[in-house]
């Protein structure tokens, strides 16, 4: 009795305390807004599609919450009728059968028709997940702990390798304790960039434990598990900022190991590919060494005046010969 007074009088205290943590909570989110592709304030429902594919997987979820909600209702509703109108203290007389070939029917064929119902579109969305022919683009995704590195291996773009890793400030801030901005824990410093209106093919895989690459407004959650190759694809229909994060726990940092996705015009894009392999290819000249490379010149080999690299070796080819 004595342990049971004593937590009785704990409970203001605990009350108090939780509304303290409540009205934290509460002050904090005030100062969140929505996060365009990405999670909003209070959200209860999925993310605004951005694909077709995912405006399918909305689609499906109504349906399927409208019809289990009808269910739910029917089945309560019988059930209160019968306990309220058709109980004993009101001298009701069960029926006495035994059975039934209609009612046997019946609670047979009705269900199977709502699940064929419900089967026929969801196949229909499954098939169209699994369908990566005919893209535009392949994008290799290999979850690391705790990052992702994108390589692009086909289209526009093929040669492009990069990591995305969490901001730097976002890490700074986490280990601060003071969440800041909207997209807090979401912003990487090198986003996967990619144009709008394209098939994009994405290869997961990983390198040291199963990773998840999952981006809500695409409708795409695909496992990368080292040793495998699983494949995913999507077309966004609009441009924009989009987020996600792996879904799969994988250590101690799977909270920083956030996915951003940044769709551009195709303008926009060709652009940025050419200012990427330039960086790389200005990057492979510097790192080249120019002794290696006067050691495998032939002897009596010269560059030609003015011509360097590649313009070099053809005129000096053109010599030879």
């Amino acid at each position: 009795m004595k342990s049971i007074a004593k937590s009785l009088a704990a409970l203001p205290r605990w009350a108090a305390v939780g509304a303290m943590m409540l009205g934290t909570g509460w002050a904090h989110a005030a100062k969140v807004n929505d996060l365009p592709g990405g999670p909003a304030v209070m959200q209860l429902n999925l993310h605004p599609p951005a694909t077709q594919i995912a405006q399918s997987i909305d689609d499906l979820h109504w349906m399927i919450m409208i019809i289990s909600t009808l269910l739910f209702l029917i089945v309560c509703v019988a059930m209160l009728i019968s306990i309220i109108f058709h109980r004993k203290s009101r001298g009701a007389v069960p029926a006495k059968w035994h059975e039934s070939v209609p009612i046997e029917v019946a609670w047979t064929a009705i269900p199977f028709l709502i699940v064929v119902l419900m089967a026929m579109p969801a196949t229909k969305t499954i098939v169209a997940q699994k369908d990566t022919t005919n893209s535009d683009i392949t994008v290799k995704a290999t979850g690391y702990q705790w990052k992702w590195g994108y390589d692009y291996l086909t289209g526009e773009g093929a040669g492009i390798s990069f990591l995305a890793e969490l901001d730097p400030e976002q890490r700074a801030l986490s280990n601060a304790g003071t969440p800041q901005g909207d997209d807090y824990l979401l912003r990487v410093d090198n986003p996967l960039v990619l144009p709008v209106d394209k098939k994009i093919r994405i290869i997961t895989t990983a390198n040291d434990v199963i990773h998840a690459w999952f981006v809500p407004s695409f409708g795409v959650k695909q496992d990368a598990i080292p040793g495998l190759v699983r494949d995913t694809w999507f077309r966004v229909d609009k441009t924009g900022d989009y987020y996600g994060q792996c879904a799969e726990l994988c250590g101690k940092e799977h909270a920083y190991m956030p996915i951003h996705v940044k769709i551009v015009s195709q303008e926009e894009y060709s652009q940025w590919v050419q200012e990427q392999l330039g960086d790389k290819a200005a990057s492979g000249s510097a790192d080249a060494d120019p002794a290696t490379a006067k050691a495998q010149a032939q002897p009596g080999q010269q560059d030609e005046p003015g011509l360097a690299g590649p313009a070099a070796s053809v005129a000096a080819k053109a010599r030879i010969s």
